[in-house]
């Protein structure tokens, strides 16, 4: 009974430091993201463009500025990156789901 303790104990502590690692990689991956594309604040759209390609698709959002999205799939997951464009072409922020 007592080595039935202890391997299970042994398993949690394995499961526990797994997903553990799983977290870290994926803040890691989200922290990666974030910093490549808080580089195009304050850019215009063209260098936005030059970097990331033309979107799969423009909308207004609420505050009735302009949206520019972009979709890939990696690993069969979708990744959509949302940059809002200001009055004067300038990206004045981002948003990111699904991308690592």
């Amino acid at each position: 009974m007592k080595n039935l303790f202890l391997v299970k104990l042994f398993f949690l502590l394995i499961f526990i430091s797994a997903c553990e690692t799983v977290k870290k990689k994926s803040n890691e991956a989200l922290e990666k993201e974030n910093e490549k594309l808080s580089k195009f604040i304050g850019q215009p759209v063209s260098e936005l463009k030059i970097v990331m390609g033309n979107p799969d698709e423009e909308s207004k959002n609420e505050k009735g500025l302009k949206v520019l999205i972009y979709k890939t799939k990696k690993y069969g997951i979708l990744c959509e990156r949302q940059f809002e464009i200001n009055e004067v072409n300038m990206v004045a922020g981002f948003s990111s789901k699904g991308c690592f």
